[in-house]
């Protein structure tokens, strides 16, 4: 049986999501790539990596084995626009960040195998993330998402400039009580160290979108990471423990909040 997921049990509200890390292909549609492809060039590197912390805090994680150029875990199945006006990448992507062409000519998958996809990868991921999401919430009273992120801080194709370093997004408020999303902004703000913003370029995507309901107890939040807050950009397998170690300590100081604050959204 293909293995969609990594999940570890925790003992607090919080789930950690990581749907873009993985760098796994089946072969059918690794053959059919670009060389470039090959390389996986949008993976969230080293996401996994950078929360290995949490498991000692109680935090419940799920992580992506499958590359987002397999299925995207962060779009909606209908392929409906996540910012509307802006470029952005389909659930099962044809082209990488920069528009080049991900598959070879004559190569990219139709609407049936697209359909496919969906139903093998990326319905389980979801499945599971409701499943602990209800489980929390069944115990706690209430259950926090985080949807662990990280991209090239600068990609002229999605964003002008350089990206802000923490990006936290809560859909414009509507997945996460903006008290407790400027209390994670202003963790940012004090490290003196990271820029930050809230609900800049990344507002959140689908994973937040769809689960956050404040309303019905549960707490959604993004955080999209500049990657060289933690790695060399330029060669993504040169992790830097000094970035690194800086970076999990923002993190971590976000993450023990949103698990010791009382949830006060009655």
């Amino acid at each position: 049986m293909t293995k969609i997921y990594d999940f570890h049990q925790g003992n607090t509200p919080l789930l950690i999501s990581i749907p873009h890390g993985g760098t796994d292909c089946p072969p059918q549609i690794y053959g059919r790539l670009t060389d470039n492809a090959r390389k996986f060039p949008d993976t969230d590197w080293h996401v996994a990596r950078l929360y290995n912390f949490a498991k000692d805090i109680g935090a419940s994680i799920i992580e992506a084995k499958y590359s987002r150029y397999v299925v995207d875990l962060n779009r909606p199945p209908n392929g409906a626009q996540l910012y509307p006006g802006q470029r952005e990448t389909s659930i099962c992507p044809l082209t990488d960040f920069a528009g080049t062409a991900l598959y070879k000519e004559n190569q990219s998958p139709q609407a049936h195998e697209i359909s496919e996809r969906i139903t093998e990868y990326w319905q389980p991921y979801h499945q599971k993330i409701q499943s602990a999401l209800n489980d929390a919430k069944q115990q706690f009273g209430y259950t926090v998402l985080w949807d662990a992120h990280s991209i090239h801080s600068t990609i002229p194709g999605l964003f002008d400039g350089k990206l802000p370093d923490f990006n936290l997004g809560t859909a414009d408020g509507s997945a996460c009580p903006q008290t407790i999303a400027n209390a994670l902004q202003q963790i940012a703000q004090t490290s003196q160290i990271f820029s930050s913003v809230l609900n800049g370029r990344f507002k959140g995507g689908h994973i937040t979108r769809h689960y956050g309901r404040p309303a019905e107890r549960v707490i959604a939040v993004q955080l999209e990471l500049a990657q060289c807050c933690y790695m060399n950009e330029m060669t993504p397998s040169l992790w830097c423990d000094q970035k690194a170690g800086d970076a999990k300590n923002v993190i971590a100081a976000m993450l023990d909040y949103i698990i010791r604050t009382p949830y006060t959204m009655r």
